[in-house]
């Protein structure tokens, strides 16, 4: 994956991991006209602070409801109003063995809506479902209170 560029940033705080999924949103909402669903693999370590940032992503898109880990449920779907995106997906794949059970799920008509944000946790447990074309997000506890993020843009 070449043609990928890598920022990474260090969050002290939710105020400061807001401003990454802020630069993170600023960059992917309007880098190009897509033809498919914006898709990010969230991964890392259980309590790394994957579901914090899907809840950051989502307070910036003004979802005023709970956005709680879709760890038993496996998929949350939030309805937003605007543009440039009309639903945030919030998919947590821990459970699942495969990604054939995520296809079950409707994962192909989700990815394949442009005016889908997808947000999946774990996405290495559902690699071979996954875009061949889409962001990732590692996120590592660096100390006591302290996040690493890498994020590789497509």
């Amino acid at each position: 994956m070449s043609d990928m560029a890598s920022v990474s940033k260090i969050s002290r705080s939710k105020k400061e991991t807001e401003e990454i999924a802020r630069g993170f949103l600023r960059r992917v909402l309007f880098s190009r006209i897509r033809k498919r669903a914006i898709v990010v693999g969230l991964s890392g370590e259980l309590s790394a602070g994957k579901t914090a940032f899907v809840q950051a992503v989502g307070k910036l898109l003004r979802i005023k409801r709970k956005m709680p880990s879709p760890t038993f449920v496996i998929i949350r779907r939030y309805p937003l109003q605007g543009e440039p995106i009309e639903n945030l997906f919030h998919l947590d794949a821990y459970r699942l063995k495969s990604g054939q059970e995520l296809l079950y799920l409707g994962w192909r008509e989700i990815i394949k809506n442009p005016k889908n944000l997808v947000l999946l946790e774990w996405p290495e447990r559902v690699a071979k479902v996954m875009p061949k074309s889409h962001h990732q997000i590692e996120i590592s506890h660096i100390e006591k209170g302290r996040r690493g993020f890498k994020i590789k843009y497509v």
